[in-house]
């Protein structure tokens, strides 16, 4: 089976690791069917093509940029994702996480995720302004983009496309502090101010409204 994994790859993404510091290999067709192998177990909260499940908390993942999956699953591991009390979702990530035993194994579902076509979540929030949300944006373009697919360089993931009521409840999380104060989340550390320069909950919703507006 490791055999199998270490196929070597045909093609390079041109696209910076922010944890490696390297660039991604497109992962190869042997590569891809061991990764599906291995995603098995996110099925049950995130579904076979990775559309997620709100009652569990599994946000939508397909198609999310392989770099920033691989920085997630290596949080959950390390324990600075998921660690607050109040983060129910975060902590059911932790144990999936770390049944990933080798980096290899986190490298290959993060690329066989990023190789789902992306499943556009259908809108669940009400009352959004995308017109006061845009204003709001702004403050989160230098990180996210202009339109919000993700800036690497700044280790900003893409919003767009995103389940609504997962962005929610993550504005909701960074405000509060169950995300973004753990010593060892630095980049949720950069994110938890910007989550504060939102008053309300109306305006995380105008904001997210606006978001969805750029997949549209």
């Amino acid at each position: 089976m490791m055999n199998m994994v270490r196929i070597g790859v045909s093609l390079v993404l041109g696209l910076s690791t922010l944890l490696v510091g390297c660039q991604d290999p497109s992962p190869d067709k042997a590569s891809l069917e061991y990764s599906q192998q291995l995603y098995d177990g996110c099925v049950q909260c995130h579904g076979e093509n990775g559309e997620g499940n709100q009652a569990v908390g599994a946000p939508s993942i397909a198609g999310l940029q392989r770099w920033y999956i691989k920085r997630q699953l290596r949080g959950f591991k390390a324990g600075y994702r998921g660690w607050h009390i109040e983060d129910l979702a975060g902590k059911r990530m932790q144990p999936m996480a770390r049944a990933l035993k080798t980096d290899e194994n986190v490298d290959l579902v993060a690329a066989y995720v990023a190789s789902l076509p992306p499943t556009n979540p259908a809108p669940t929030l009400e009352g959004g302004n995308p017109e006061t949300g845009k204003i709001y944006f702004a403050t989160c373009v230098q990180c996210h983009g202009e339109n919000a697919l993700g800036n690497i360089d700044q280790f900003g993931p893409p919003l767009a496309g995103a389940s609504d009521w997962y962005l929610l409840t993550q504005l909701k999380n960074f405000k509060a502090g169950i995300r973004g104060t753990h010593p060892g989340d630095v980049t949720g550390a950069k994110m938890r101010p910007f989550s504060m320069t939102l008053p309300t909950e109306q305006a995380m919703k105008d904001v997210i409204a606006y978001i969805g507006s750029l997949s549209e």
